[in-house]
């Protein structure tokens, strides 16, 4: 080797580089299970506040938004009437208060009609109740426990104190206070039904006009809809009433029942709150036919309410009410309770038709027939009970040689 040559030059190895991996999402305290739990539980909180708020301001302003929901129902029910007289070329105005002015003779002839069969039968009602009343004191001698009569005198004397305090007159300034207030809210109701008669749909596309897209669309079906819930749900309920008050009321009226036209209007009214208002009656008219007429003809009307209910309940209420109440009972029980404590009487008028309400946008909200997501049902994947193994090694071997 010559002392000019050169050596080779020793080869440097270069490692691969080492990529570190990827730690992904730094982890916080609200990234575990529990973390998420308390999200939930403070979105939670969040909720209920709000519904809390809203209800609070609801019941602080029941003058306003009683008439105006009365006022919605009372439109949707009664506004394919104002529109079809207004297909037929009568005026805007001219059809809103013929339709009003039907409303108003119904009622008004009702009214009258009660009153009047109350007066006229005011006298012998107040004979059989004493009558009865008398029989009762005779009945409870006969016990096996007796009611004195100083307890009897302490309860007359309790309440003729109570009649002369200072409560009973602050009690009779409420009562006229309410009986004000139910006469501001009628009117303010009348004149909120006559503008959502003559110009409903003109105020809803003014509600409608900052919605763009595929909001406008939603926003429309849930106006629909709940046009379309609340009328079926009026309609339905007064022809289902109609039916229950002339069936209760034919029968009163054979048997000879006093007040039996009043008893039918108030099965009538009551049958607009479900499964309660229908109990409710048939007991008022079995106490009404015990006092005057004994305990076999009010066994008689108790036979009758429940032949005329079980009628109602298998019959008329699928034929003529259809899907506009799809609720269960379980859930028609648990509204009525909640409206009763939130709103009271009225609260028990209107938890039923507004919680279809709620149920019928729900069942739109991402389309005509599209109900929301977390809504739709969910596809059963059960599986076959009994497989034959033989036939599950065949499709094993098709498929390999395929």
């Amino acid at each position: 080797m010559s002392l000019f040559s050169r050596r080779p030059e020793p080869r440097t190895v270069v490692a691969p580089a080492v990529v570190p991996a990827d730690p992904g999402p730094p982890r916080t305290l609200w990234a575990d299970g529990f973390g998420r739990l308390a999200v939930r539980g403070v979105q939670i909180i969040v909720v209920v506040v709000l519904v809390a708020g809203l209800i609070w301001g609801i019941r602080q302003l029941t003058l306003v938004i009683i008439p105006l929901i009365l006022a919605l129902i009372f439109a949707s029910a009664f506004g394919p009437v104002t529109m079809w007289m207004r297909r037929k070329g009568v005026p805007a105005v001219l059809a809103t208060l013929l339709t009003l002015l039907a409303v108003v003779a119904v009622l008004g002839a009702l009214g009258w009609l009660v009153a009047n069969a109350v007066i006229n039968q005011w006298d012998y009602l107040s004979s059989q109740a004493v009558e009865g009343f008398q029989r009762a004191q005779d009945w409870y001698h006969t016990l096996p426990f007796a009611i004195s009569p100083e307890q009897v005198n302490q309860a007359v004397q309790g309440i003729q104190s109570f009649v002369t305090s200072s409560e009973f007159g602050t009690g009779a300034l409420a009562g006229v206070s309410a009986i004000a207030s139910f006469v501001t809210g009628l009117v303010l109701m009348v004149v909120i039904l006559f503008f959502f008669l003559k110009d409903g749909p003109r105020m809803w596309e003014f509600v409608l006009r900052p919605f763009r897209g595929a909001d406008y669309d939603r926003a429309r079906r849930i106006g629909d809809k709940t046009v379309t819930v609340l009328g079926s749900y009026v309609r339905g309920t007064a022809s289902v009433a109609a039916v229950d008050a002339v069936g209760i009321g034919i029968g009163l009226a054979i048997l000879q029942v006093p007040l039996a036209l009043p008893l039918a209007v108030l099965v009538f009214l009551l049958a607009f709150i479900p499964i309660v208002g229908a109990v409710t009656a048939g007991i008022l008219a079995a106490l009404v036919a015990l006092v005057t007429n004994g305990p076999i003809v009010a066994l008689i009307v108790v036979g009758i309410v429940v032949a005329v209910n079980q009628l109602e309940g298998n019959f008329l209420q699928p034929v003529l009410m259809g899907r506009s109440m799809k609720l269960h009972s379980f859930v028609v029980l648990v509204v009525l309770a909640g409206g009763t404590a939130i709103g009271g009487i009225l609260g028990t008028l209107l938890a039923v038709p507004l919680t279809a309400v709620a149920w019928g946008i729900v069942t739109v909200w991402n389309g005509p027939d599209q109900p929301a997501e977390w809504a739709r049902p969910k596809k059963r994947r059960d599986p076959v009970p009994f497989a034959d193994t033989n036939d599950a090694d065949e499709k094993k071997k098709t498929k390999s040689k395929a």
